[in-house]
Parts: C-alpha cells; structure tokens; sequence
C-alpha cells in the first residue's frame, strides 16, 4: 500500500504545478499509474487535501532520515534547528510550487486544522530526531515555539529569489536569534528578585502540564514515539 501511495504521490506532483491539490490532480494520477480508482480512493478517503497531507508526512520522513546521529553529531541545540529546518526545506526545492500549493490549501479556514498539525508534526519530529525528552510543558511550548518558527521560514523561503536561498537562511538565522533571546529574557525575568513574583502563578499553572503519557501519544498530533533528554531550545 505504501508503494501504490507513492506511485500516485509521484505521479500527482507532475499535475500539482497546474491544478493545485485538486481532484483534476488526483484523477490525473489515477489515470497516469493505471492503478483502480477505488483503491487509490481508499488510501486519500478525503481526496486531495489526504494527498497533500502525505506529500508533507514524506517530506518529513526524507528529514528524519537524512538528520543521522553522524550528521548531527557535535552541533548546538539551535545549530541541529537550523540544520533541521534548512535540510527540510533543501529537500523539497525541486518541488517547491507543490509545497507552495499546499500553503495555499491549507490556508483554506475548512483545512486549516491540517495545516496546524502538519506544523505540527514537522516541528515534533525535529525534535524529536535531535533527541529532546521534555517532560513538563516545554514538550508543547517547544513545538508551538518551533511550528511558528518553520511555517516563517517557509512563507519566506517560497517567495526567496536569492542565490542558494541566502536570503532564507539569513531570515532563518534572524528567527533563531529572536527566539534565543527570547528565552533568555525568561530566564532573566525568573531569576530577578522583583519580576519573579509575578511569574509565580503562571510557572505553578505551567508546572502542571504534562506531555502525553506515553500509551497516549500516538492520539497527539505528530506521534514520532518517546523522546530522550535534551537541553531546552
């Protein structure tokens, strides 16, 4: 079954340029592969958008397995994001107007739960592959801090022109940085004598929330398995 998903996946992408995530697309895959329609229908119950939503899930498959230990071995936390991020994106550039097709759909207020947890997914499974093992509220904080992070980047990268995506990855780099520095304005912020009081209920709020235990996981968007020990971003 996975084969005859990525048959139709490959044959989907040559129309995805013309007619978008669309049933045009996914009856002219059909149609390219030969394969039995009912079948096809079977693996994409909800047509198009299921199609999109796979094309994504193999994309982030393809980043998981290029982000082995030996490639990441001796880099930073933010040094392993970025490499993450910009791995992700170098990976899809030869199908780009596929990837901005499916920004649009997913922008569609009727799919944009999907899109939320494709970000999702992509966020969990880069920290997942780096090793993180949060097991407080900084197992979603990090996610969401990260979703925001990728879908910036991607919006920027499909409209960069620039030589090798310089300007992407200076953009990546910046986001980064707000984000380094926002944590460190926390950390500040709960060391200072006079502010730490007024976090003293939100951290007590916080220090409550749990990841998902782990025989609940898989019901969690973007399930990639049980995380190990990891620094925080």
């Amino acid at each position: 079954m996975q084969d005859l998903k990525d048959q139709i996946l490959d044959a989907a992408l040559i129309h995805v340029v013309f007619d978008g995530w669309s049933d045009a697309t996914l009856k002219a895959a059909v149609c390219d592969t030969g394969t039995d329609e009912a079948a096809v229908r079977a693996l994409f119950p909800r047509g198009p958008v299921d199609l999109a939503v796979a094309f994504h899930r193999r994309g982030d498959a393809a980043m998981v397995a290029a982000l082995t230990p030996e490639v990441l071995a001796g880099l930073k936390i933010r040094e392993k994001i970025t490499h993450a991020i910009r791995t992700r994106l170098e990976l899809m550039e030869m199908d780009k107007e596929a990837v901005r097709r499916g920004t649009t759909l997913f922008a569609l207020p009727i799919h944009a739960g999907d899109g939320a947890r494709a970000l999702w997914e992509t966020a969990d499974a880069i920290w997942t592959t780096i090793g993180d093992t949060s097991d407080d509220h900084n197992w979603y904080t990090k996610r969401m801090t990260l979703s925001g992070v990728y879908s910036s980047v991607v919006l920027y990268w499909l409209g960069d022109h620039s030589e090798g995506h310089a300007a992407t990855w200076a953009f990546l780099d910046r986001r980064i940085e707000d984000v380094m520095r926002f944590e460190k304005f926390k950390a500040q912020v709960n060391k200072s004598p006079l502010l730490k009081p007024l976090m003293a209920g939100p951290n007590w709020l916080l220090g409550h929330i749990k990841p998902p235990r782990s025989g609940a996981m898989a019901d969690m968007p973007g399930h990639w398995g049980t995380p190990k020990r990891q620094e925080d971003f």
